[in-house]
């Protein structure tokens, strides 16, 4: 018996790009309740250094990336689709990982949100990479020309 419902590739990418922002977002939520954190906001620092509207556009900058592998993980044809989730995803896991050894010391929450989110990424990675040529992919791209 199956118990989960086969995706198209292109979905089941978009849908773990949709699940990652939660977590991302849910983490930040959560993080906003941290006394410590909250300190370090009031005092204009993060992570141990000064917490300038630069970083914040930056971190705005950086987070355009998933977001926008929401849409096009669904829209852009096999094989340059494949590459950037493997890209998008490789960039988004480093900066991931890097934070957790940058600045202060992460907090439990963080910790425990980053493995769920550096674990989505590495599935997306995995999932794009060994993504094949398939009868899918053709419905899928010829979907795309309008055909």
């Amino acid at each position: 018996m199956m118990l989960l419902t086969p995706l198209p590739r292109p979905v089941l990418l978009s849908t773990l790009w949709i699940v990652l922002l939660f977590n991302y977002l849910y983490c930040d939520v959560l993080g906003l309740y941290d006394p410590a954190h909250l300190v370090d906001l009031e005092t204009g620092t993060l992570g141990g250094g000064p917490f300038t509207p630069g970083k914040l556009v930056a971190a705005g900058v950086l987070m355009q990336i998933p977001i926008a592998m929401v849409l096009l993980a669904r829209v852009v044809r096999h094989g340059l689709n494949r590459w950037i989730n493997v890209g998008a995803a490789s960039v988004m896991a480093a900066v991931q990982v890097s934070t957790l050894f940058l600045g202060t010391p992460p907090t439990p929450v963080y910790l425990f949100f980053s493995a769920i989110e550096i674990t989505l990424l590495l599935a997306i990675v995995v999932l794009a990479a060994y993504w094949t040529r398939s009868r899918e992919r053709a419905a899928h791209d010829r979907a795309l020309a309008g055909v």
